[in-house]
């Protein structure tokens, strides 16, 4: 695979109140490696039909089924828990599963978070309405077992307790940024907050709420931040950006994959919900 020196992505850093904008040079691999066996290894599938799936850092697998049960697979794919009230509040706008002893079912249109434990039993529920948040696109459990969110009216990020209770709070986003994001995706991982806006990119904080930098990398899809590395898709390829070395490596996806409801980068894998069954594939 040819490797060719690249200009990386804007990164932004705030210092004393201003914002500098760098251009930092990197060797990264951004030729699409070749669609072969080599580079994507299939290692067995999980059958079943899933309107919905995510995959948790210890590998276990969470498929909303067509009867409307959330499953819990372990790395084996033996099933370990069952939560059957999916659609209490109609159908989960997302499950966040950055914990696993601590799942996220967030329904948006009722602004309302339904927690569950390791088991998939009921923890608690958060009404965001009688907190007098009223608009929240996504959810995160924080590094300590709070929630993140993004308060759309008032631009901050903010977390919770599991009663609703407001810990702590970022400032007005419209005081930090000229275009203010919006992000449609909120990751906590490594001691640093990552929200993603589809048309701006990464927008990176620590656990005090202060602003740490910026990367663009816009358009990209079903990112996900894991160890060391971000992982996102566009235009049938694959992207792997790794946050220490600043190398940014690019997988075409290869034709066998075929047509896929959904799709995942986790834990050096892919994972694809093909509608009767989600395949999985090591990537080497």
């Amino acid at each position: 695979m040819k490797r060719i020196t690249l200009i990386s992505p804007v990164v932004t850093f705030r210092l004393s109140g201003k914002l500098l904008l760098f251009f930092l040079c990197f060797s990264g691999s951004m030729a699409t490696r070749a669609q072969s066996d080599s580079v994507f290894q299939f290692i067995r599938s999980v059958n079943g039909n899933f309107s919905y799936f995510n995959v948790d850092n210890l590998d276990n697998i969470y498929l909303i089924t067509n009867t409307n049960q959330l499953k819990k697979l372990d790395e084996k794919g033996d099933s370990v828990a069952i939560f059957n009230d999916v659609k209490r509040y109609g159908n989960p706008s997302s499950i966040d599963v950055t914990n696993p002893l601590k799942i996220l079912l967030y329904y948006k249109n009722f602004s309302t978070v339904v927690i569950l434990d390791r088991l998939l039993n009921m923890r608690n529920t958060i009404n965001f309405r009688n907190q007098r948040i009223f608009s929240v696109h996504s959810i995160a459990t924080s590094y300590d077992n709070n929630i993140w969110l993004f308060d759309e009216q008032d631009y901050k990020l903010k977390k919770i307790d599991e009663t609703g209770k407001l810990l702590q709070e970022t400032t007005d986003w419209r005081m930090l940024f000229d275009s203010v994001p919006s992000p449609t995706r909120i990751i906590d991982r490594n001691n640093f907050i990552y929200l993603y806006d589809a048309e701006k990119g990464f927008y990176i904080f620590d656990y005090y709420g202060a602003f740490k930098n910026k990367l663009s990398f816009p358009g990209w899809t079903d990112v996900e931040v894991n160890g060391k590395n971000i992982y996102g898709f566009f235009d049938n390829i694959l992207y792997s950006y790794e946050l220490n070395s600043l190398n940014l490596r690019s997988y075409k996806l290869p034709s066998f994959f075929g047509d896929y409801a959904g799709i995942k980068a986790m834990n050096g894998k892919v994972y694809l919900n093909k509608g009767n069954r989600i395949d999985i594939y090591q990537v080497k």
